[in-house]
């Protein structure tokens, strides 16, 4: 595909108007922070966060569409993975989606990836494998605090 193609060019400016509807619509007047529709969303009790993720999925398709490889599109899922976990956290996980900007960083993948489609990935394939390493070491050091708390609290009850 030729990247002055025009459906090619209107998919792309889709992305790009995604990610700034939803990352940085508006400045925050006396900051250098622009606020978008994710971190708005996200102070939506529980299902916040998964429509701003919903609606971010769209610019996964728009890869999809446009034929990215395959690990691009697992770096951007990856994206949303974390954006829609952390940002589950209340006020915390608003501040991470106002400060990770997880549609920005997916549009910027996704015109990389189509402008340079013969473009190294080793950086796309260490960032998914260390996401992933990250994700089992959390995962394991939560699986032992919580045996280690379980423990202590039996041991405690144990002793009244």
């Amino acid at each position: 595909m030729d990247f002055r193609d025009p459906n090619r060019s209107h998919l792309l400016e889709l992305a790009d108007l995604l990610a700034k509807v939803l990352d940085t619509t508006v400045k925050i007047p006396g900051t250098s922070l622009y606020l978008g529709l994710d971190p708005l969303l996200g102070l939506i009790p529980g299902i916040g966060d998964a429509i701003a993720n919903l609606i971010g999925t769209i610019i996964l398709g728009l890869g999809t569409r446009l034929q990215v490889p395959r690990i691009v599109l697992a770096r951007m899922s990856l994206n949303l993975l974390i954006n829609g976990t952390l940002g589950a956290v209340p006020i915390v996980g608003d501040l991470f989606s106002l400060w990770f900007r997880s549609h920005a960083r997916n549009a910027v993948l996704l015109r990389e990836a189509v402008s340079r489609p013969e473009r190294e990935t080793h950086r796309d394939w260490f960032y998914v494998g260390g996401i992933i390493a990250g994700t089992v070491l959390l995962l394991v050091l939560t699986i032992g605090g919580m045996v280690w708390l379980v423990m202590k609290l039996w041991k405690m009850l144990l002793q009244l």
